[in-house]
């Protein structure tokens, strides 16, 4: 397949969460699927264990399953703290405007997300007991960080090929039956994310407003 020929920096400040801009109607041959799995494998992971795993569905009937949890998981989070329609509510000035259109993509995804041709699910071999003080900290952070570089990798690998995805969370407060349904482990593998995987319409995506870097930069301290 032919790749879009965007330069590193552009591939890593374009590559946005699509949501609105999914083409439910044209088919993505799981050979791309798999080369950008491939490319995902390239990612390092703690103690190069590589104990990755990507569950992509496209099965309509699985699909339309995983839909109706997300949707399900969608109607709690809209009144969550952090949710994008709380954010949107207190946002001012020159943020009212990009959190309105995160709520409305948001809830497009929600409503579409059984629309697309895949869904992909990274997973990470192991489930962490519940543990707090430092060794939590790090057992936490070892295990999430041996996967989710890979499933960036994959988003750019996407990307570069003119797919879309998007990141998020929300089907894990249904993990266990999502895990039954397509046959995970649940036991001794852990769900950490899951992505819509479809042809973008259109591939001019721009870098995201807001970024400033004086609120994210920090030298030599806090």
């Amino acid at each position: 397949m032919t790749k879009l020929d965007l330069s590193p920096d552009e591939l890593l400040t374009t590559t946005r969460a699509v949501r609105r801009r999914l083409d439910f109607d044209k088919p993505v041959p799981r050979a791309l699927v798999e080369e950008c799995v491939r490319i995902a494998l390239q990612a390092p992971s703690g103690s190069n264990a590589r104990g990755w795993h990507f569950v992509v569905v496209g099965d309509a009937a699985k699909k339309e399953r995983i839909g109706e949890l997300y949707r399900q998981s969608f109607e709690g989070y809209r009144a969550m703290p952090y949710s994008a329609h709380v954010l949107a509510e207190k946002a001012e000035g020159d943020d009212v405007g990009i959190m309105n259109a995160v709520v409305s993509s948001a809830e497009a995804l929600a409503r579409d997300l059984h629309l697309c041709p895949w869904i992909v699910i990274p997973c990470i071999d192991g489930r962490m007991p519940p543990m707090e003080g430092p060794m939590g900290n790090l057992a936490q952070a070892s295990q999430y960080g041996s996967i989710l570089p890979a499933f960036w990798s994959f988003m750019l690998a996407a990307r570069a090929r003119g797919l879309g995805t998007a990141w998020t969370t929300l089907h894990l407060l249904h993990e266990q039956e999502i895990a039954e349904l397509l046959g995970i482990p649940y036991d001794s593998v852990t769900q950490t994310a899951l992505s819509p995987l479809a042809f973008t319409k259109g591939t001019d995506f721009k870098p995201a407003k807001g970024r400033e870097l004086d609120t994210a930069l920090h030298v030599d301290g806090w």
